[in-house]
C-alpha cells in the first residue's frame, strides 16, 4: 500500500490546479493557430502540440521537488524521454516507492479549438517494476481543464479501499464544493448515449459497422421520426470515463487496438490509439460503480507505460452490461476481430 496516500493526492490535486490555471491562461492568451502548432512527434507517434508543451513543463519540476523526497518515484508520461525518468535522479527505478502515470492534457484537440473539455490524469501505484500495471494502480485523480467561456471546473478521485469523490471548482469566486456524481441506473441504452469511438479516419466504416449491428439486435431498426439512442464522440478518454461516472453515458467501447489486421489487409496502417495514461484514472471510474473489461470482457490491465495500444469497453451498470456485452463480443468474434 502508498504510505500517506492523503498527503500525496492533496500534492497532486495541488499539481493539477497549476496545471489547469497555466493552460487555461495560455488558452486565454494564445489564438487556435498558436496552440495547434505541431511541436514534436512523440516516440509512440502521437502528435505534441504547443499547448501539451504548458502542462509538461510543470511536471518534473514539481515531482522532483514536492514528490521525491517523500516518495521516490518513476514518473511515466508521454513527452519524457524514453517514456520515464526516475525522481530523484540519482535513485535506481527499483529503488523507487511508487510509479505514477500522468496524461498532463487528455483531449488536447478538442481544448485547442475550445470545443470541449480537457482532463489532468493521475494514477499512482507501488512500484512492482516493469510489470506495473493499470490494476495496481492505488491512488488515482483527474482534473478538468475548462473552456476559456467555462467557469467550472471538476475534479475527481479515488484510492483503492475509498468510493470515488468529486468536487467542482468556481474561477470566477475561488470555491470549491464537494458534488456528488453517480452512474446511470438506466437498464437499457434506449434513449440514451452509447458509442463506439470513431474519432480518427481508418477504420471508421467498420467500427460504425459494428455499433451499428449492436443497436440493431438490441432496439430493433430504425423507426420513422424516432431516435433509439444517441452517441457522442468525446475526443478525449478521461472525458468519456467521466461522462460514464456523471451518469451522462451508459455505453463506451474504445476497440481500435483490434483493428490492426483488418487495417493491414487492405494496406494500411492502424493510426492513433487509445494508450494505459488515457486509462490512468480507470479506477476513479471503477470505485464510482462503472464496470470497465477489456475487449474480451475480462478485467482491464495494461503496463504503466507510454507505448501500449489499449483498447477497453465501459458499462455503466450491470445491466447494461447485460444487454450489450453478448452481441458485442458476438459482432467482434463474428468479424475475426478477437480469437480464441
Amino acid at each position: 500500500m502508498i504510505e500517506d496516500v492523503d498527503r500525496l493526492r492533496e500534492l497532486i490535486q495541488m499539481l493539477h490546479a497549476r496545471i489547469r490555471a497555466a493552460v487555461v491562461a495560455a488558452c486565454e492568451q494564445s489564438a487556435v493557430e498558436e496552440l495547434a502548432h505541431i511541436a514534436a512527434e512523440d516516440a509512440t507517434g502521437d502528435t505534441i502540440y504547443a499547448v501539451d508543451r504548458v502542462s509538461e513543463e510543470l511536471l518534473i519540476d514539481f515531482f522532483a521537488q514536492e514528490v521525491a523526497p517523500r516518495w521516490p518515484l518513476v514518473l511515466i508520461a508521454e513527452g519524457l524521454p524514453e517514456g520515464k525518468v526516475v525522481l530523484p535522479a540519482h535513485i535506481s527505478a527499483d529503488a523507487a516507492a511508487i510509479r505514477v502515470i500522468v496524461d498532463p492534457i487528455d483531449g488536447t484537440r478538442g481544448l485547442m479549438y475550445q470545443k470541449r473539455s480537457a482532463w489532468i490524469l493521475t494514477g499512482v501505484a507501488p512500484n512492482r517494476g516493469a510489470t506495473t500495471g493499470l490494476r495496481d494502480i492505488e491512488l488515482a485523480i483527474q482534473t478538468e481543464i475548462p473552456l476559456v467561456k467555462q467557469h467550472l471546473s471538476d475534479t475527481l478521485w479515488a484510492t483503492a479501499d475509498q468510493p470515488t469523490q468529486a468536487a467542482r471548482y468556481n474561477r470566477v469566486t475561488g470555491e470549491t464544493a464537494p458534488i456528488h456524481l453517480h452512474a446511470s441506473r438506466a437498464t437499457s441504452i434506449a434513449h440514451g448515449f452509447a458509442m463506439i469511438s470513431r474519432f480518427f479516419p481508418g477504420a471508421r466504416d467498420e467500427l460504425a459497422a459494428i455499433d451499428e449491428a449492436i443497436i440493431r439486435e438490441v432496439l430493433g431498426p430504425p423507426q420513422r421520426g424516432k431516435a433509439h439512442c444517441f452517441e457522442d464522440q468525446y475526443i478525449c478518454t478521461g472525458g468519456q470515463l467521466y461522462e460514464l461516472i456523471a451518469g451522462h453515458d451508459r455505453f463506451v467501447a474504445d476497440l481500435r487496438p483490434l483493428l490492426d489486421n483488418w487495417l493491414a489487409q487492405r494496406g494500411e496502417a492502424l493510426g492513433i490509439c487509445c494508450h494505459p495514461y488515457d486509462l490512468a484514472t480507470m479506477l476513479v471510474a471503477e470505485q464510482a460503480g462503472v464496470l470497465i473489461t477489456d475487449e474480451r470482457g475480462q478485467p482491464l490491465d495494461a503496463p504503466l507505460t507510454t507505448e501500449a495500444d489499449v483498447g477497453w469497453i465501459g458499462y455503466a451498470n450491470a445491466a447494461i452490461r447485460a444487454q450489450i456485452e453478448p452481441v458485442l463480443l458476438k459482432e467482434l468474434y463474428g468479424r475475426g476481430l478477437i480469437r480464441g
